[in-house]
């Protein structure tokens, strides 16, 4: 059986999932319902396996080892330290992370 990794969401990844609904929500609100909580499944299954995911290619400049997880339009950025994964930022697809 795989090992259990608690996922954890830092405050601006919080506030990143808050700011896409809201910006889905001003087109529809069931799809900006539908994207979130896609988004939520998606990060809370880091659980398991979250080294599935690849490395980011920032991480050259920042000298960090932060993985991506893809989903539709958005970037979920996160690091794995011993049994947690920290979600950092929800970022669209083609946008650069920022430290």
């Amino acid at each position: 059986m795989p090992k259990k990794f608690q996922v954890n969401l830092a405050r601006n990844a919080q506030n990143d999932l808050e700011h896409i609904f809201f910006y889905i929500a001003s087109d529809s609100i069931n799809k900006a319902k539908k994207i979130v909580l896609e988004l939520e499944e998606k990060i809370y299954s880091l659980d398991t396996l979250p080294e599935r995911c690849p490395l980011i290619p920032e991480n050259i400049f920042f000298g960090t080892s932060y993985r991506h997880l893809i989903h539709k339009k958005y970037r979920v950025i996160y690091k794995i330290d011993n049994n947690s994964v920290y979600i950092l930022r929800i970022i669209h697809v083609s946008k650069l992370l920022e430290l």
